[in-house]
């Protein structure tokens, strides 16, 4: 697997180590040079306390990685075995990963989306897992900021070598004539190794170090990357589709609405029941009236036909009454057919914005791609 590279280099290192010491004669009891021998040890120990280094940030995030593997196996599965969004699920899950680095940040996001979240569990906003599960927290755990500089450090030591053993020879190197200079050769040639195994070594761990970084990163992008889809399939909180104002609107005006048309059937009910009895009433009168008292009455029957009269104007003014609520509910109606279409616009812009998001995030992931091709 791409996440154990880093075994290699260590046994390349140990086995560059036992080559170094095998060539001064460690292992023999006949050390050709001291300096030499202590020179190339030196260089090794430094190289060791950075590869040791390396190790301990690969480590962590192979740590990182494997939980993110993990935990989208465990998404894909949920949401295979259930077809629904797992987000009220992981809304207040602890714990989700077995990495307390990606469980602090999923922490903070969900303390995030619970911002946006009404009493009702109606989200109004929602912000992309990206934002706090990242390439940057990765590179943050695998220590870039110090592995990037291994390979150029590796190097700068071996030309470092280069020079010291380059120093070292012709510092013994003296003599004027070609008997002397013939007896200074020894020591300059003692030099010229330190200057060449030092390059050979520093050179060959930084080519080998940056194909194994290189690999490690790329593998664990990836991954993460893996994990970032399956969140936004199986578990990503959505935006409510009914904003909780215009709903409560919706349903003030139903109510009132369904108030003015009891309303206005009570009163055309009680309108008509009214002019009726009284027109009866009215006839009975005057039918007794007529048979019991002479025409004195007349006037009083002219009273009262006026008094229907008037009351069928109150009949024609409830009718009125009628008309104007028969208009407001038409009024409600198209508040009503408004709103709706609002909602739908609304929802249109919302289809529109996520695609341009898919649409960036598109780009990034090509720019990133692009930029590690580009390192490469």
């Amino acid at each position: 697997m791409k996440n154990k590279l880093y075994y290699i280099l260590a046994v390349l290192y140990l086995l560059m180590f036992g080559f170094i010491l095998y060539i001064n004669g460690v292992f023999t009891g006949n050390a050709i040079s001291m300096s030499n021998l202590l020179i190339n040890v030196g260089f090794l120990v430094v190289i060791g306390i950075m590869f040791l280094v390396s190790f301990r940030s690969f480590a962590r995030l192979n740590q990182v990685t494997d939980a993110l593997v993990l935990a989208e196996e465990e998404l894909r599965d949920r949401y295979s075995s259930t077809q629904k969004n797992l987000w009220p699920e992981y809304r207040k899950k602890k714990e989700p990963f077995p990495s307390a680095v990606l469980n602090r940040q999923f922490e903070k996001y969900q303390n995030r989306i619970q911002s946006y979240t009404s009493s009702k569990g109606l989200i109004s906003k929602v912000c992309p897992i990206e934002e706090y599960i990242n390439e940057e927290l990765l590179d943050q755990v695998g220590m870039t900021y110090f592995n990037s500089a291994v390979s150029g450090s590796l190097t700068g030591l071996g030309i470092l070598g280069t020079f010291l053993g380059l120093t070292l020879g012709m510092s013994s190197f003296s003599g004027n004539d070609i008997f002397t200079i013939s007896d200074n050769i020894a020591p300059l040639l003692d030099g010229m190794k330190v200057a060449f195994h030092t390059s050979v070594y520093g050179i060959f761990f930084s080519l080998v170090f940056t194909f194994v970084y290189r690999s490690l990163m790329s593998d664990a992008y990836e991954k993460l990357q893996n994990f970032l889809n399956a969140f936004h399939e199986c578990a990503a909180p959505s935006v409510s589709g009914k904003d909780e104002n215009t709903s409560a609107m919706l349903i003030y005006q139903a109510n009132m609405a369904s108030s003015l048309k009891t309303m206005m059937e009570l009163m055309r009910g009680n309108a008509a029941e009214q002019t009726k009895g009284v027109d009866q009433i009215i006839q009975q009168f005057m039918n007794r009236l007529s048979n019991a008292m002479s025409a004195d009455f007349d006037n009083l029957g002219k009273s009262l036909r006026q008094a229907g009269e008037a009351q069928e104007t109150y009949a024609r003014n409830f009718q009125r009454l009628e008309e104007s609520t028969r208009n407001l509910l038409e009024a409600s109606r198209t508040i009503n057919d408004t709103m709706n279409l609002a909602l739908e616009r609304q929802r249109e812009i919302e289809e529109k914005l996520s695609r341009t998001c898919d649409d960036l995030n598109n780009e990034l992931y090509t720019f990133h791609q692009m930029r590690d091709l580009y390192e490469k």
